[in-house]
């Protein structure tokens, strides 16, 4: 069976349809707008991924290199004036190319200069701030309310504390969501492992990720090394033999 059109059927059938008064512009507009806003609704999840999807398990080792507080740098987003033990710095930064943080407070204590760092007394006794080996974080350019830009800060407690009061190493203490005075809408708590150390005073070493930081370099654990023997004391006279004395070994606390 053959088909046959003539030109003029065709015009026609293009006239037909020119003339139906149906166009499928605007239906093609609406799709590409619903797209775009889609696209959009979602670009706070994407920036949420791309910091805490790299959320490896780094080794940890124990830093007994000399601590010192210093002030946080700009590459870790902090309140002006913020400081902590140096030797945490390096697991700071890790964390900050993760997940979307802002330090609210790290040291908490006295400085040699006689001024004050951080929040005065506000932590509670025996807290890590007050030696400079913890920080509240709240979320990046967050509005202090528990919305969507807490969702990265909320994973990074997650991973810090996959299960509650058993926190990951190098952690001490995790507080965050089922710890009074913490949570979503209130700050995130992290802490370090280090030695017992009283208030305002350097731990002698730190638990950290086995990261690398210009100015803080990994050393082994100070050997005890027996002191130099005294001087021996003058001969008497009247030929009596000299006496030795043994010197004091060094207090370990």
């Amino acid at each position: 069976m053959q088909f046959a059109f003539s030109q003029q059927d065709l015009r026609g059938t293009r006239r037909s349809a020119d003339n139906s008064g149906v166009s499928h512009r605007p239906l093609a507009h609406a799709w590409a707008r619903a797209i775009a806003v889609f696209a959009l609704s979602l670009a706070p999840l994407f920036i949420v991924c791309a910091y805490s999807q790299a959320s490896p398990i780094p080794a940890t080792r124990l830093l007994y290199a000399t601590g010192k507080i210093v002030p946080i740098p700009a590459s870790i987003p902090h309140e002006e004036g913020d400081m902590v033990d140096k030797r945490i710095l390096p697991d700071l930064r890790w964390i900050a190319k993760r997940y979307p943080i802002f330090v609210t407070d790290g040291y908490s204590g006295p400085l040699p200069s006689g001024e004050h760092a951080g929040c005065n007394r506000c932590h509670t006794r025996g807290s890590d701030h007050y030696n400079g080996l913890a920080v509240d974080l709240v979320p990046l350019n967050g509005d202090g309310k528990c919305d969507s830009t807490w969702t990265a800060i909320t994973r990074l407690a997650q991973w810090a504390e996959p299960a509650q009061n058993k926190p990951r190493p190098p952690f001490r203490w995790v507080g965050y969501d089922g710890d009074a005075g913490h949570g979503c809408g209130n700050h995130l708590h992290l802490s370090w492992n280090h030695a017992v150390a009283p208030e305002y005073t350097l731990a002698q070493w730190v638990e950290v990720f086995s990261v690398s930081f210009k100015g803080v370099q990994p050393t082994a654990p100070p050997k005890p090394t027996k002191p130099p023997e005294p001087p021996p004391p003058p001969r008497p006279s009247g030929g009596v033999a000299q006496a030795s004395f043994g010197g004091l070994s060094p207090r370990v606390d």
